[in-house]
């Protein structure tokens, strides 16, 4: 005869409905607790399946406060779709969570009850380190952790192949406009604009690397960028912009600026979001699949043991008027 929970509620030395509800991730214990019970059932063997059978599932899709308005951010909510379709075929309630370091995530949690989390997009480390200490199943999309399933598209090679087609275009003297370098995204977009700028001979001149300030949204601090490129004595002739809202709001501030895109000066992005090809120029851009990130962490969660814990999405270069005079609006 197997391990039971009444063997587990021995072991650990509480009761068996302590036990049940450590395992079920319901409200009423402490992190504490809920840890202790969870480690002696691992260590007897005790398989926690059998008490989820027959209910449904639980997962909690967290966005940091910061990407919560999905009408600022429609990348978030195009992958949280994704998300919803993929919870819907396994019968898997899903439920939202816009999370900050000063949030008492803890708490908020419980209020869900999880079986599962998934977090998509930049967090702080102290938050992440909070999540994984929780003890559930936890997935990053857009995001990566040493040791954490994730699913990413590829920023890298999506770097490289804009970078490259700009180059294709004859610019040379190509910025990269980012955000803040602690987002894993950025940085890897960062790697492969760089990695197309030295196969192809291009000295990078550090000026033309900015950094959007610090404490803006997206679009407000890609406006302030762009404006420092502008300054400068040898302004640039084309931009790679993080994503598609930044590279929108740069479109904004060099056409208020009398330059003509993309005769005097080109400007690509990165989501394909969808206001992307209806942009005053249509916007040139690396098409990501948010719908499929945010279905494969689903499968991520499901059925990670049959799966390769880091995954990596094709992404495909989409070219319009702001990047090509050939190409019509």
């Amino acid at each position: 005869m197997g391990v039971t929970i009444r063997d587990v509620a021995a072991a650990a030395g509480v009761s068996i409905g302590t036990v049940s509800r450590a395992l079920k991730n319901q409200r009423g214990l402490s992190d504490e607790t809920r840890k202790h019970v969870r480690q002696v059932a691992r260590e007897l063997g005790y398989d926690a399946a059998r008490l989820r059978s027959g209910r449904a599932q639980r997962l909690v899709f967290l966005v940091h406060r910061h990407h919560s308005s999905f009408a600022l951010n429609p990348f978030f909510a195009l992958v949280m779709h994704g998300v919803e379709e993929a919870c819907r075929s396994y019968g898997v309630a899903p439920t939202l969570l816009a999370a900050g370091p000063a949030d008492p995530v803890r708490d908020q949690l419980r209020l869900h009850e999880p079986d599962a989390l998934i977090a998509a997009g930049y967090f702080e480390a102290e938050l992440l380190t909070l999540l994984g200490g929780l003890d559930l199943p936890m997935a990053l999309i857009d995001s990566w952790l040493p040791g954490c399933p994730s699913v990413n598209p590829d920023n890298a090679g999506g770097g490289y192949l804009v970078t490259r087609h700009l180059l294709d275009q004859g610019r040379r003297r190509i910025a990269y406009l980012a955000g803040s370098l602690a987002h894993y995204s950025i940085r890897e977009r960062e790697r492969g604009y760089r990695r197309a700028l030295y196969e192809a001979g291009v000295l990078a001149d550090p000026d033309l690397e900015v950094v959007a300030p610090p404490g803006l949204d997206t679009s407000s601090g890609a406006e302030a960028g762009m404006r420092m490129l502008l300054k400068l004595r040898h302004r640039p002739d084309a931009v790679f912009a993080y994503n598609d809202t930044a590279a929108l709001a740069a479109l904004r501030v060099c056409q208020a600026a009398g330059l003509r895109v993309p005769e005097d000066i080109a400007i690509v992005g990165f989501d394909d979001i969808p206001e992307a090809a209806y942009a005053p120029v249509p916007l040139t851009t690396l098409r990501v699949n948010k719908e499929a990130l945010g279905r494969a962490g689903v499968e991520l969660i499901l059925h990670g043991e049959d799966l390769p814990q880091e995954t990596v999405q094709p992404v495909e270069l989409v070219v319009r008027a702001s990047s090509s005079a050939t190409v019509s609006a």
